[in-house]
């Protein structure tokens, strides 16, 4: 879009933003973060504690739901502390009466933490562990600037399945109780 920053030099526009980043027997899932060289300019410049929505594309299905993580690194993607969540429903909205593919639900507006630290390389992620379906793993990140008062930040760590090297998630679309 108009307001996207530059991609890093020698990178390509990601095309395959809905496609999965692993999937449980697959034996070489993409990384975690796409792009491993650090973008020129920040996607987005945030403050600890403000709100902010996270908008997804249309065209994608919803594979019933599922688990969505945001998450925060400030060492280069080497880990991600969680810092919202939205479990069992995502994209969905609600519980479904059975399996479904229709997205009802594809922005989510939310409070950053914060005790938030400043950074100006932090890394925003987003993924998700889909209810229904082949046992995929799907992950997007970005670059963004975060200007905070506090020295760390410490969250639950972001959870991984359906990757290589990371345990499998059975699907769980109607018994999510126990997904």
């Amino acid at each position: 879009g108009k307001d996207c920053p530059q991609l890093p030099p020698g990178q390509q526009l990601d095309y395959s933003i809905n496609s999965p980043i692993g999937n449980a027997g697959n034996d070489s899932p993409m990384p975690l973060c796409k792009y491993s060289t650090p973008w020129p300019t920040p996607a987005a410049k945030w403050a600890a504690g403000q709100s902010i929505t996270v908008s997804f594309v249309p065209g994608g299905i919803s594979h019933s739901g599922g688990h969505c993580e945001f998450s925060m690194s400030y060492d280069g993607g080497k880990t991600f502390a969680v810092i919202h969540q939205e479990l069992r429903y995502c994209f969905v909205g609600s519980k479904p009466s059975g399996t479904t593919n229709v997205v009802t639900q594809s922005s989510y507006t939310f409070n950053l933490p914060k005790d938030l630290p400043s950074s100006d390389k932090a890394i925003f992620a987003w993924s998700w562990v889909n209810a229904s379906g082949n046992r995929e793993f799907y992950m997007n990140c970005a670059d963004v600037a975060i200007s905070g008062t506090s020295k760390s930040y410490t969250g639950k760590e972001m959870t991984i399945a359906n990757y290589k090297g990371y345990p499998t998630i059975p699907e769980f679309a109607g018994n999510y109780d126990t997904g």
